[in-house]
């Protein structure tokens, strides 16, 4: 399997524990994902999108974990039914906010990802993503008051 890095999230977060929990908490923040220039043919039509999916390598993650802490649980976890980057492949997905498209750069709000990290792919949110009512499991009536590592 070969999978290649196509551009590279600029955020506000130079270190771990600057990044946000919940998306509340960083909804004012704005970030630059930067596609590289022969990818950039990729981005045509992406800016009639309000939200997108990034997928990145969550390159400081420096261990794998099958079960975590969460920072807002005072239990352990399945490292799957969390957004620990201590995964078994260390990729990270988020949805943001699609503000512009500046030549080979988006302009994104509610970024969860470190400055420098890998970006891996884009895709287009939509409401077709969700066409049913979702379950959070166990995040339901959980606040971001708890603590432990990501």
């Amino acid at each position: 399997m070969e999978i290649v890095q196509i551009g590279t999230v600029h955020s506000p977060y130079t270190e771990l524990g600057q990044i946000p929990g919940c998306a509340v908490d960083r909804m004012e923040e704005v970030a630059v994902v930067e596609v590289f220039q022969e990818y950039s043919d990729g981005l045509q039509d992406l800016e009639g999108f309000s939200h997108v999916m990034l997928i990145v390598h969550m390159h400081k993650a420096e261990e794998e974990k099958l079960r975590v802490l969460p920072p807002i649980d005072d239990q352990v976890r399945g490292v799957f039914a969390t957004r620990s980057p201590l995964r078994p492949n260390h990729l990270g997905v988020s949805v943001v906010e699609l503000l512009k498209v500046e030549g080979r750069n988006l302009m994104v709000k509610g970024i969860d990802f470190l400055d420098g990290t890998p970006l891996i792919d884009i895709k287009p949110f939509t409401s077709y993503d969700l066409q049913t009512p979702i379950r959070i499991g166990w995040l339901e009536g959980k606040t971001r008051q708890g603590k432990g590592p990501r």
